[in-house]
Formats: C-alpha cells, structure tokens, sequence
C-alpha cells in the first residue's frame, strides 16, 4: 500500500503561541507573549524558515511550507510588525538570516527576590 509521505513536522499555530512537532517526537513552541524576534531565512532545501525567538533566545523555527494563512494573520498582531518588511525578506531570502521584527519593548528580566 501506498500512502502520503509522513511531514518532517507539523505546526500548530493557536492565538496562545505556536509549536512544532518533529518527526522523531521533539517539540517545539513559544507563547506570542513572549516573542520578542522574527528572523527570516533561507535553508538548504529551497524553503524559508521562519524562526520566533524569546527573551532567552529559545524559539520555534517554522518552516514556510508549514505556514497557512493563520499564521502570517497571527504575525500581525505583533506590535508594529511590518508584513512588506517580512515579504521583502521571503523574497531575497538566502543563507544567513534577517531580523524582520524586535519587540519594541522585550519584556524585562524578573527582578531577583530575596527570601528571609
């Protein structure tokens, strides 16, 4: 029998954050609320990955064959995000990466509490 290959991985996009998950069972997700970048960049295969980065540079790389609609609308809703930025970029992409968005204002590091 012979069916549809099985994705590298599939992406969730959701108004709490995206994930991706891996063939071999890994994941990978970020909350909006805590995206502070958005990097534009080519990969071997010809395809644009998108990758969302967090305050600690943890993040979800998300590849453009793995997008729909939802997740470009999503984009959005960033702070002044700047979609011809972002389709400027899509189309020059190439190795290497380019920011196309940073939080105008990261969210700042938890204040170290102190116990008695």
């Amino acid at each position: 029998m012979h069916g549809n290959p099985v994705p590298d991985s599939y992406v969730y996009v959701t108004e709490e954050g995206v994930t991706r998950h891996y063939a071999d069972g890994s994941v990978e997700a970020l909350a909006w609320e805590d995206v502070v970048e958005v990097r534009v960049e080519g990969d071997a295969d010809a395809d644009v990955l998108y990758t969302l980065l967090d305050r600690d540079g943890q993040g979800c790389v998300v590849p453009r064959s793995a997008t729909d609609a939802s997740f470009l609308t999503r984009l959005r809703y960033l702070p002044d995000f700047d979609l011809d930025r972002l389709a400027s970029a899509v189309a020059t992409s190439k190795e290497g990466y380019t920011v196309v968005w940073r939080s105008p204002d990261p969210p700042s590091p938890l204040p170290d509490l102190e116990y008695d």
